[in-house]
């Protein structure tokens, strides 16, 4: 596929949702290798015991960048099995304009990705997206974590 074709089909998907994400569930093992990883090792995400007695949250939560370093997991842009742009050799995280965490991720719960592309252009070799993706968090009304990512795609 061109770049004149993609952004055309692109063109037509701005301000609509475009992709839902797999569940995944956040367990204290993931939150404990990724505490341990950063070096975050904040009671409130690694022990149990204390989070279930202090925590206003009754239990531990995963760090807001742990719900965040999972987006590009959620939406599936790692998956070799789903290309999500046909003819793309590259795909690259640029960065992002905004993340808000509004509502903590408990362990055990189960998340996903929510997408909506806001804006596609033609950049030197490829094509610049933003989306502004969602993690939702089954069960709860808020999102845990809205991020406007910004990605590169080269053909």
């Amino acid at each position: 596929m061109s770049i004149e074709i993609a952004k055309a089909d692109l063109e037509t998907k701005v301000g609509t949702e475009t992709h839902v994400g797999p569940w995944l569930t956040v367990t204290q093992e993931m939150i404990n290798q990724f505490a341990a990883v950063t070096r975050d090792e904040q009671w409130i995400h690694v022990d149990p015991e204390l989070a279930q007695a202090h925590s206003p949250y009754g239990t531990t939560i995963a760090h807001g960048y742990f719900t965040l370093s999972l987006t590009t997991f959620l939406t599936e842009l790692v998956n070799p099995d789903k290309p999500g742009y046909p003819g793309v050799k590259l795909a690259v995280n640029y960065g992002l304009n905004k993340v808000r965490f509004p509502h903590p991720v408990k362990v055990d719960s189960r998340i996903r990705a929510r997408t909506t592309l806001q804006s596609v252009e033609e950049v030197r070799g490829g094509l610049q997206l933003i989306n502004t993706i969602y993690v939702e968090i089954e069960g709860e009304a808020k999102p845990g974590c809205v991020a406007e990512s910004v990605s590169r795609l080269y053909f």
